[in-house]
């Protein structure tokens, strides 16, 4: 038993990478979810028309890229397919809200105290998961693995 905890087994790291995936895809997408369903509300709201603007392109432009990315790549990456290329359009979108939306503020000071920047701490986490790949219990390993 104490082997197994300790140890760095690659069953404990692509079980490790599963759970990640899951869990972070799961919260992103019901953000993109959320967008989705309040679509036109949104895109007409003074924030998305003010404070969002992707290469001058008009707020739902920007809205429906956003719902893509948090909606649609969440969902592959928590299926684990096309892990890296869905990874790249998450952190091109988290990016953008951490730089551009609400610039380089990693740590805020919320109700409850100071807290951080929600976009920063997917992008870390997304950033990691591009560099490790989706793990052994993905539909990427199935699909395009040479073992």
């Amino acid at each position: 038993m104490k082997k197994l905890l300790f140890s760095a087994n690659a069953i404990n790291i692509d079980f490790g990478l599963l759970l990640i995936r899951l869990i972070i895809g799961s919260l992103m997408a019901f953000y993109g979810y959320e967008k989705l369903i309040h679509f036109n509300e949104m895109a007409a709201s003074d924030f998305w028309m003010k404070n969002v603007s992707f290469l001058g392109m008009s707020s739902k432009v920007a809205l429906g890229l956003t719902v893509f990315a948090e909606l649609v790549c969440s969902v592959l990456l928590i299926l684990g397919l096309f892990t890296r290329m869905s990874l790249f359009f998450l952190l091109f979108c988290m990016g953008w809200i951490f730089l551009v939306v609400f610039p380089m503020s990693i740590l805020d000071k919320g109700d409850n105290g100071y807290q951080f920047n929600d976009a920063f701490v997917y992008f870390i986490i997304y950033l990691g998961l591009f560099f490790t790949g989706a793990g052994r219990y993905s539909l990427d390993s199935k699909l395009f693995s040479r073992r």
